[in-house]
C-alpha cells in the first residue's frame, strides 16, 4: 500500500529508576536479559528485486522491541494504574486484564490498580460506575470465563476532557486501554490531552479486534479462538448439508470490512465451498454470478457449504448509512439476505434444496480463549505493563514477524487491515474452496471495488 510511518515511540521522560525486576545485562548467565530501547525489529523483511535497499535502518522501518527495561520512568510506590475495556466482546479480554494486573502488582510492586467499568463510560460521574480495585486475588480466576470482567461499552471516547478530568481526580499515572481501532484513536486523543495539560500519564493500548483488522500486527488477540469456534460451526453445518438432499449450509461470521475470520475458517475447515468476504465483490445473478456457481456445485456434489463475512456483499443490499456508538457503519444483514435469495432461486427453478443457516457470532465473541491465544494475551499484557513502567506512551503492543514490539497508535489506526486478494493467504483459500477467482459478470465492477478497498 506504500504506507510510511515514523515508528519512534514517545517517552514521558528519562528513565532513572532501577527496575525492581532483576534480569541479566549480558548473555550466558542462564537468566533473561533486559531489553534495550535500541533493540528493533524490521518492519519490511521481504526482499524484492525492484525495491531492495542495502540500508533500511531508519525510523520508518524499525519497530522498538517490547520488554522490561533496566531503568524505568515511574517509581512503583507512587503509581496508580487504570485499565478499561471498550467496544465489542472478544475472546481474551480477561486474560489480558489478568496479565496486566499481575505484572504490575507482582513484578513491579504497583499496589494501586483501578479497573474502569463499562469502557469509557466508566470515567463519567453521571454513569454512576465506581472503579474496581484490582489485585492478583481479584483477577486470578477471570481467564476461565468469557466476556469482560470489567464490562464494556461502545462510544464515549470523544469525551476526552471528561476522561482526563477523571484521570487527574484519581491521580492515575498510567492508563491501559484495551480496544480496537476506534478505541485506540480515542486513547491517542486522551494522550494528546494529557500532554496538553502537562501531565505525566502513560497511555498504552492493547489492540483488541476479533476481526484482526488492525494494521501492521501479525494478529490480534482472540482471532485464533474465533477461528476455532467458527470452524466448529462450519463442521456442524457441513454434517447437516451432507446429510440432506441438495443440502446447503450457510454460516455468517464476523468481519465488517476485513474477511480474515472467514478466510481462515475456510482454510481450517477443509469443508467450505464458497467464502464470501468484503474485499472481493460478487454478483448474485447472471451466468457468472454466485447463484449459478452454487447450482453447479449442487449438480456435481449434491451439497455445499458457504461462509459469508458480515461485511460482504453490502452493495447488493439496502443500507441506511447510519453508524453505531463506535462510529461503525450499520450493516445490512447479508446472512438473512443470502438465505432468502438462495431459497427463492432454487424454488423458482423447481430444484429441491434444504438450507440450514447459522450465525454463531455472539457465541464466538464470548468464548474462552484457546491455549495459544491465552499465551498471547498473557505476553501482551506483560509487555504493556513494561511499556507503561518505562514511561512509553501513545503506543500499542503487538506481534510483528513473531516478535513483540511497541507501535505508535497513529500507525496502527491509519487504516484498516484487509485481506490481500493478491497474496498467498487468499490464494490458498481459493485452492481450499475451489471457488472461482471472481463471481461477477462485469470485470469493470471488480476494478472499482478494488479501488475502494485500497483507499
Amino acid at each position: 500500500m506504500g504506507d510510511k510511518f515514523d515508528f519512534t515511540i514517545e517517552q514521558l521522560g528519562e528513565c532513572k529508576v532501577p527496575s525492581p525486576i532483576e534480569l541479566s545485562k549480558s548473555h550466558g548467565e542462564f537468566r533473561a536479559n533486559y531489553v534495550k530501547d535500541t533493540s528493533f525489529v524490521r518492519n519490511h523483511v521481504n526482499v524484492f528485486e525492484d525495491n531492495y535497499r542495502d540500508n533500511d535502518l531508519t525510523p520508518e522501518n524499525l519497530l522498538q522491541k517490547a520488554g522490561p527495561r533496566e531503568y524505568i520512568y515511574f517509581n512503583p510506590a507512587h503509581v496508580t494504574a487504570g485499565i478499561c475495556t471498550c467496544g465489542g466482546l472478544c475472546p481474551g479480554l480477561n486474560d489480558v486484564i489478568r496479565a496486566v494486573v499481575r505484572c504490575l502488582y507482582l513484578r513491579y510492586g504497583v499496589k494501586r490498580i483501578k479497573g474502569f467499568r463499562f469502557g469509557f463510560k466508566g470515567f463519567f460521574p453521571e454513569s454512576g460506575y465506581d472503579t474496581i480495585d484490582l489485585t492478583p486475588e481479584v483477577v486470578d480466576e477471570i481467564h476461565k470465563i468469557g466476556g469482560s470482567f470489567l464490562g464494556t461499552s461502545r462510544g464515549g471516547g470523544n469525551r476526552v476532557t471528561d476522561i482526563v478530568d477523571a484521570l487527574e481526580s484519581l491521580s492515575i499515572n498510567m492508563l491501559f486501554v484495551i480496544g480496537g481501532d476506534g478505541t485506540q484513536r480515542g486513547s491517542l486523543d486522551i494522550a494528546n490531552e494529557v500532554e496538553r495539560r502537562g501531565l505525566k500519564v502513560s497511555v498504552v493500548g492493547i489492540p483488541k479486534t476479533v476481526d484482526n483488522d488492525l494494521l501492521l500486527i501479525d494478529r490480534s488477540f482472540g482471532f485464533e479462538t474465533a477461528v476455532q469456534k467458527a470452524r466448529d460451526a462450519v463442521t456442524a453445518i457441513h454434517m447437516e448439508a451432507n446429510s440432506q438432499i441438495n443440502g446447503i449450509g450457510l454460516v455468517k461470521l464476523m468481519g465488517r470490512e476485513s474477511g480474515f475470520i472467514a478466510t481462515a475458517t475456510a482454510l481450517a475447515s477443509h469443508e467450505t465451498n464458497f467464502c464470501l468476504i468484503p474485499e472481493v465483490p460478487f454478483d448474485l445473478d447472471g451466468p457468472n454470478g454466485f447463484l449459478a456457481h452454487l447450482e453447479e456445485r449442487l449438480k456435481r456434489r449434491h451439497h455445499a457449504v458457504i461462509i459469508v463475512a458480515e461485511g460482504a456483499g453490502q452493495d447488493l443490499l439496502n443500507t441506511t448509512n447510519e453508524t453505531d456508538a463506535s462510529g461503525n457503519k450499520k450493516l445490512a444483514d447479508i446472512g438473512i439476505f443470502l438465505r432468502d435469495k438462495i431459497n427463492e432461486y432454487f424454488a423458482a427453478k423447481g430444484i429441491h434444496c434444504n438450507l440450514k443457516y447459522v450465525d454463531p457470532s455472539y457465541q464466538v465473541r464470548s468464548a474462552v480463549t484457546t491455549a495459544n491465544d491465552s499465551i498471547y494475551c498473557e505476553r501482551l499484557g506483560n509487555n504493556a505493563a513494561h511499556a507503561a513502567m518505562a514511561g512509553k506512551t501513545k503506543c500499542v503492543v503487538g506481534l510483528v514477524h513473531d516478535k513483540f514490539v511497541y507501535i505508535p497508535i497513529e500507525a496502527v489506526t491509519h487504516r484498516r487491515n484487509v485481506v490481500d486478494t493478491e497474496g498467498a493467504f487468499w490464494r490458498d483459500a481459493l485452492d481450499a474452496t475451489g471457488q472461482p477467482i471472481f463471481m461477477v459478470n462485469n470485470m469493470a465492477s471488480v476494478e472499482e471495488h478494488i479501488k475502494r478497498v485500497k483507499n
